[in-house]
């Protein structure tokens, strides 16, 4: 029996500064809701992060209250934030697909 599919809460950030690390990450988008996970992946070689990360909300208002807000700066650098369109199955990630 195939796992049952949950929608995660997801939001993908880019843009972000070197300086910053996955614990400021995590304390300024949660202002907008409870952050169940941040995953600021890094960079083997240069052992910096590669400028991007994902921040997971316990609910979809989390994740939509972080989505309304037009301009995300922090420490004077401004954020890209959009919704990740990725879907959660068992423990394996993958695309959705649009069938529109």
């Amino acid at each position: 029996m195939a796992a049952p599919t949950k929608k995660a809460f997801e939001a993908f950030v880019s843009k972000i500064p070197w300086t910053l690390a996955s614990r400021e990450m995590k304390e300024y988008f949660g202002q907008f809701g409870q952050v169940r996970k941040c995953v600021l992946p890094f960079d083997r070689e240069t052992g910096f992060h590669r400028g991007f990360c994902r921040i997971s909300y316990t609910t979809e208002e989390g994740l939509q209250n972080a989505l309304q807000k037009e301009t995300h700066v922090v420490e004077g650098s401004r954020l890209q934030v959009q919704q990740n369109r990725m879907t959660v199955v068992g423990q394996r990630r993958s695309r959705e697909r649009d069938d529109s």
